[in-house]
């Protein structure tokens, strides 16, 4: 079956917003697509079309009233004519340099993984390096559920959540449950389950952002001088649905973060070196990108007033590389603005005050598939400085 919607009256900027939402109307949506003002759902649901309409005129009346004309988006572009339009995707799975699991998740081969490497230690070198007396820390990639409940993920993002479990400590359960894995002859996702019966309620999920255990670590602190910068790197996980067909929306992804605690002052003085630094980076690598005015992906009834809050106050960033072969851009990097969100939910202070907090976000996975999209894998089309910079490592690292 296909559900297919008009989309008049929803302003252009939205639709992708609203094609992202749409992806968890129902769990029988097969595609998605957006066409001449008109939204197309593919599916099997046997609720029928009627129910998917129902559904996507509810998501487009969520989406009707943001403010979002206010202010120029774009804080920086660069153009660049790149030399490689094909798809870099299906060239990867050719030469058996990726293999896809299923939508979302990867195996990475050489050279992709060498420039995965590279690109975490350039911005350790060019950008993080240049915060002093920046600390590194290193991260679980699971997160305490009672953690996540404090940084509102849970209300603002809960499509995302991988939940943790595990078999209830009882024997009989355990073997009762190895027996019918025995019987079925393995396992089977579509065999029935009784989760409570056999499964506790989570205590953990996986990550879904590095910053959280910074400030989980800084929980009932009291910081000193004018804050504290942190770098780590971690895997994360986001569940999005159909959405992980798009273009570098993976499933487990590494993100490299360097992370502002402290003074107001410090830390909006310390977001803005951070903006100049990464600026500098895209134009020395030469990457065809634009940095803009951006709001994160809430998913809840209260999307409107929470994005255009972030917008209007200018809370987030990001840097978005082109990718050729589809014509459209992907966000590479974020420079965020919590305010004392953050300090408030984990009690860390500044003195009697609630600590302020930042972060800049660099996805490893999507910088190595976006510069590849634009230049290939034929190292003599790469920029020259960002190719005698990778064979620089390459030979340190050696």
């Amino acid at each position: 079956m296909e559900c297919v919607v008009s989309l008049e009256g929803l302003a252009l900027s939205q639709h992708g917003q609203l094609k992202y939402a749409a992806a968890f109307i129902d769990e029988q949506i097969r595609d998605i697509r957006l066409e001449n003002n008109h939204i197309h759902i593919v599916h099997e649901s046997p609720k029928g079309d009627a129910a998917i309409e129902a559904q996507v005129r509810r998501l487009i009346e969520r989406f009707s009233h943001g403010d979002f004309g206010f202010k120029e988006n774009i804080l920086f572009e660069q153009k660049v004519n790149t030399p490689y339009e094909g798809d870099i995707i299906a060239e990867l799975v050719d030469r058996k340099i990726i293999k896809v699991l299923e939508e979302g998740l990867f195996i990475f081969r050489e050279p992709f993984s060498s420039l995965m490497r590279f690109f975490d230690y350039s911005f350790v070198s060019k950008v993080g390096n240049r915060f002093e007396g920046i600390k590194e820390e290193s991260y679980p990639a699971v997160i305490h559920c009672e953690t996540l409940n404090k940084t509102n993920h849970f209300t603002s993002f809960p499509e995302h959540i991988h939940f943790l479990t595990h078999l209830r400590e009882d024997l009989d359960i355990i073997e009762a449950f190895s027996q019918s894995i025995r019987e079925s002859g393995g396992w089977k996702s579509d065999a029935p389950l009784d989760m409570n019966t056999t499964m506790p309620s989570p205590k953990f999920t996986m990550n879904p952002s590095t910053c959280y255990h910074c400030y989980e670590g800084l929980q009932n602190e009291t910081l000193e001088g004018d804050g504290l910068i942190v770098s780590a790197i971690s895997k994360c996980h986001r569940f999005e649905s159909r959405n992980h067909s798009d273009f570098g929306r993976l499933l487990d992804f590494s993100m490299r973060e360097i992370i502002f605690v402290g003074k107001p002052e410090f830390v909006k003085e310390n977001r803005l070196r951070a903006i100049e630094y990464m600026k500098e980076l895209a134009v020395e690598w030469n990457v065809d990108c634009m940095l803009e005015i951006a709001n994160d992906p809430f998913f809840t009834n209260d999307f409107q007033t929470k994005a255009s809050f972030q917008r209007n106050q200018e809370m987030k960033y990001e840097l978005r590389l082109t990718i050729p072969h589809i014509k459209k851009s992907i966000a590479c990097g974020s420079i965020n603005f919590h305010s004392n969100t953050f300090g408030n939910a984990f009690q860390i202070k500044m003195g009697k005050r609630p600590a302020v907090t930042g972060c800049v976000g660099f996805g490893i996975e999507r910088w190595t598939f976006a510069f590849l999209a634009q230049f290939g894998l034929d190292e003599a089309d790469w920029p020259a400085t960002f190719r005698e910079q990778y064979h620089a490592w390459q030979q340190k690292s050696l």
